[in-house]
């Protein structure tokens, strides 16, 4: 399974920001919970609508754009 296939951007949902399969979910907020030090299961337990492999896809995400790869180049 390619997780990056959870990552959308939609000019019409989060002004363009890469979203977790097509909700209002920005990647960077997901990354923050990590951030705050939120277990994937604490995330998932308060927000039920994400699974495990959404939050895995903003992790892949997040290291391909560090790294300097865009989601385009990835698809």
């Amino acid at each position: 399974m390619n997780f990056l296939d959870r990552i959308t951007i939609n000019p019409s949902i989060c002004h363009g920001k890469p979203c977790v399969r097509g909700m209002r979910w920005p990647v960077e907020v997901v990354l923050d919970l990590l951030g705050s030090g939120m277990t994937m299961d604490e995330i998932i337990e308060d927000h039920p609508e994400l699974e495990k492999e959404d939050i895995i896809a903003c992790i892949n995400y997040a290291r391909l754009s560090v790294s300097g790869q865009a989601l385009k180049d990835v698809a």
